[in-house]
């Protein structure tokens, strides 16, 4: 539904639509942030375990490692899932880990990035081939 036909709807006081339509467009966003997260996770793995950065960064002269710089970028991708599915209730496996917050342990960015493990396996498991 577009813009113009989701306002028809909200004028028509066609709540039931309106809300499936806010559903819907909650989806699509988590599919999108499921998907980064995830693609993100493997680069990650892929350059082995170790450190992040410290939240909130603060730039510094010495260049950051690139490992360590995917490491954080893909742990704030799955922290957005995490919110998202917080906030929507989108997960499918629950037990959704706290949102990051400034001071946040390496171990809090482990558990956003296994969450968003977790939520991919399990939905290769129920929809193959998506």
């Amino acid at each position: 539904m577009d813009r113009q036909g989701l306002a028809a709807a909200h004028n028509a006081g066609r709540q039931d639509v309106v809300d499936a339509q806010v559903v819907s467009i909650a989806r699509e966003c988590r599919d999108d942030l499921l998907e980064a997260a995830v693609v993100l996770d493997a680069l990650a793995l892929c350059q082995g375990h170790g450190s992040y950065l410290p939240r909130p960064y603060q730039e510094a002269a010495i260049p950051t490692p690139r490992d360590v710089e995917l490491r954080t970028d893909a742990s704030d991708v799955a922290d957005e899932l995490a919110r998202h599915d917080l906030r929507y209730g989108t997960s499918t496996t629950g037990d959704i880990p706290a949102p990051l917050e400034d001071g946040c342990t390496d171990s809090d960015r482990d558990a956003v990035r296994v969450y968003a493990r977790r939520e991919w396996i399990t939905r290769q498991e129920r929809w193959p081939g998506i």
